[in-house]
């Protein structure tokens, strides 16, 4: 009954080496989406949104946004400088850390339109209006989701 116990050990321990070496590392570079439906009427989500995909970003993994909903009116120019989050930070803030690390937002299209949102609003932003089939590719293509 010993040996069973030990054996049993021993091959928790390997199993749980193999699980931290492969979906623990640090060093590992990931590919996040992070998908976001809140708008400025609930900016501490906006922003934390932002926050996890600039962090994100900062650690060297690569990042995509997709914002539907609400969310799309997030990238027009006044909001985008107006909303500040509790404890989150400043959405533009966050957002020139995005693109100046290199992520990449995509917008509903549907939303968009239902809100006013037009491709002037997204002039100069590494962002695009998007089918709900690119939602799908990136969450399938993506290491990790967040969903705000």
């Amino acid at each position: 009954m010993k040996n069973i116990y030990v054996t049993l050990v021993i091959v928790l321990l390997s199993a749980w080496s193999c699980f931290a070496q492969s979906n623990l590392n640090p060093s590992k570079k990931m590919k996040f989406l992070v998908h976001l439906t809140h708008g400025s009427t609930d900016p501490t989500v906006a922003a934390l949104a932002f926050l996890v995909a600039r962090t994100a970003l900062e650690e060297g993994h690569t990042v995509n946004i997709f914002l539907a909903g609400d969310a799309v009116k997030l990238l027009q120019d006044p909001i985008l400088n107006e909303v500040t989050g509790l404890g989150t930070g400043k959405l533009r803030e966050h957002f020139d850390s995005i693109v100046k690390g290199g992520g990449h937002f995509y917008l509903s299209g549907n939303s968009s339109k239902a809100r006013n949102v037009t491709s002037a609003d997204l002039e100069g932003k590494p962002a695009e209006f998007a089918l709900p089939t690119v939602l799908v590719k990136l969450a399938v293509e993506s290491d990790r989701m967040f969903t705000y």
